[in-house]
């Protein structure tokens, strides 16, 4: 479907059926948030399961240009989660 044009009614209430095509397209099913931008008088609508694939590529990235691991990350949670247990319920996990 990559460059191809669809025609889509607005209907009374203001909803729209994507063609069956496009849904292929994008791999997504009734019930999936598609999230709705307006530019201009251009309507950009994104899967919300790609917007949020996209934003954890973009913390992956910063991660590995910080040089901080997934190890390190693991290893300040649990120490962490340890100090706020032992100041709240007195007890460390």
């Amino acid at each position: 479907m990559q460059g191809k044009v669809a025609d889509i009614v607005l209907r009374p209430k203001r909803q729209i059926t994507l063609p069956r095509e496009i849904c292929e397209c994008l791999g997504i099913k009734a019930g999936d948030i598609l999230e709705v931008t307006v530019e201009g008088s251009t309507i950009l609508a994104k899967p919300r399961k790609t917007v949020a694939l996209e934003a954890l590529r973009e913390i992956q990235k910063v991660f590995r240009q910080s040089g901080i691991t997934e190890q390190d990350i693991q290893t300040a949670g649990r120490r962490i989660r340890k100090e706020v247990a032992g100041k709240r319920y007195g007890s460390r996990i």
